[in-house]
């Protein structure tokens, strides 16, 4: 994987130059609305699994993984020969909405991994190419097919940068729905956590829905991520899940799920609503089902199926490189059983994980669900009670205040150790971790090797830090 003459501007002593010299373009050509470029100053020019290297020669651990969508990791082979077939055979690479031999292999295979009772009776709507494409389009199909606007979202959500999605997302500006408190243990809402947490956050939403007087009619859906990505990796209790779908159901209000980055394996299940065995109404699609190319899907039932042609369409929804891509993704994630390997790597790596908050009061939860896992970083100086207690439990006290100067610390310590992570929260305070299915037992005791390392160093020089602790390892899963 050493970068090229031609890739690096020369002999390979003149990488460093060549690094900051497009680094130093990008600066200066490039909009201020950049986002990772901004934290990650690497020039990535090879990549394979779940390594990138860069231009100025050094490798790095890819725990982004595009925000989610290279659930294969970079350049998969079976990603790369589904892609060179259909440059080899000369179909049409672009074909707005209409049938074509790829897209057929595509949809049936997504359909093979869609939730019981939702694959036999659904339609399937191509989008844009990205997720929030693919929001606009859900919100906008609920509203057609029940005649009503309103919507029902949560606390801490994240659904796109468009307006539509940015009205449902938990930053919006200008509130045009009625937000809902989406549970969670450490900053629970209602201060106590737990299944008793959860319990409340349903309660308020049929008061809410039941009342009268709530000032909220009833709505023309509810959209919600099984776990919040963005909002710092708050998986939503099963229980509470079923509840969401008994109270919708019940009320004729249809159920979105956001999957965008949830789905293909990524929770320990193909799609994260396969936890609570939940059949929603509507499923946002995108990120890994394009196998790392750009693609957008809605699958929902067949009866809200209500709008007239070209109700919603776009230019790039036919996209044969992203479909054969996606085809091959999907068949590969299901065929070798990534979704539980997931799910087993992924709690390993939270068990080891927990040992930093033990050992280090900076460290304030660890949390995640398969290989979706976020580490929260407080300020234990601060003049706030003690930090709650393990997830899941009910507890009296609130947790200290986020500390976002130290999660930004520990990113830039990873990076130095060669290890690229994101943050994420509320006050982006959430180191995440969101590796390739595919990842390794040596490659997940690197990357927690690092973190740990990372983590140690920037403590150091923060108030309240503990002896550092060993460098946790994850144990070879055990056959037979």
């Amino acid at each position: 994987m050493a970068v090229t003459e031609s890739e690096a501007g020369g002999a390979y002593g003149e990488a460093p130059a060549v690094h900051e010299g497009i680094l130093g373009r990008q600066s200066a050509r490039e909009s201020a609305a950049r986002t990772y470029a901004r934290a990650l100053p690497i020039v990535p020019v090879r990549a394979r699994g779940l390594t990138i290297e860069g231009a100025d020669g050094r490798r790095y651990l890819d725990c982004l993984s595009g925000a989610g969508a290279l659930a294969l990791g970079h350049n998969h082979p079976v990603v790369l020969e589904a892609i060179r077939a259909v440059l080899d055979s000369g179909a049409p690479l672009s074909v707005l909405d209409l049938a074509t031999p790829v897209k057929d292999r595509f949809i049936t295979e997504l359909f093979h991994t869609l939730p019981p009772g939702l694959a036999d009776r659904a339609r399937v709507q191509f989008c844009g190419p990205a997720g929030t494409d693919a929001v606009e389009a859900a919100l906008k199909l609920v509203r057609a097919a029940t005649g009503r606007t309103g919507v029902l979202a949560f606390t801490g959500a994240y659904h796109g940068m468009t307006a539509g999605a940015l009205a449902v997302s938990g930053g919006a500006d200008e509130v045009r729905v009625a937000r809902l408190p989406y549970p969670q243990d450490y900053r629970c809402p209602f201060g106590v956590g737990g299944a008793h947490g959860a319990e409340l956050s349903a309660r308020w939403t049929e008061s809410l829905l039941d009342d009268p007087k709530s000032g909220v009619p009833l709505p023309a859906g509810m959209i919600l991520e099984p776990v919040q990505g963005e909002g710092g990796v708050l998986p939503a209790p099963d229980d509470w899940l079923r509840r969401m779908r008994r109270i919708t159901a019940d009320r004729s209000v249809p159920l979105i799920a956001d999957e965008v980055q949830t789905g293909v394996g990524r929770t320990g299940a193909f799609w994260a609503v396969d936890h609570s065995g939940i059949t929603p109404d509507v499923m946002v699609l995108s990120k890994a089902i394009g196998g790392s190319l750009p693609l957008a899907v809605v699958v929902y039932r067949e009866d809200l199926d209500v709008w007239r042609p070209g109700a919603h369409a776009g230019t790039f929804r036919g996209n044969q490189l992203a479909m054969a891509a996606g085809t091959a993704t999907l068949a590969y994630v299901r065929e070798n059983g990534l979704a539980d390997r997931a799910a087993a790597l992924g709690a390993r790596m939270l068990t080891q994980l927990r040992e930093l908050r033990s050992r280090f009061p900076c460290v304030g939860d660890v949390r995640g669900r398969g290989l979706m896992i976020g580490v929260e970083l407080v300020n234990p100086e601060a003049p706030s009670t003690a930090p709650g207690t393990d997830s899941g439990a009910p507890r009296t006290t609130t947790p200290h205040p986020a500390d976002p100067e130290l999660a930004l610390a520990v990113q830039r310590e990873c990076l130095d150790r060669g290890l690229i992570v994101e943050l994420g929260g509320r006050h982006n305070a959430v180191v995440r971790l969101l590796p390739p299915l595919t990842i390794t037992d040596e490659q997940a005791a690197a990357v927690l090797d690092r973190l740990t390392d990372a983590v140690t160093a920037a403590a150091r020089h923060h108030p309240g830090h503990a002896t550092p602790p060993r460098r946790p390892a994850i144990p070879a899963e055990r056959t037979g």
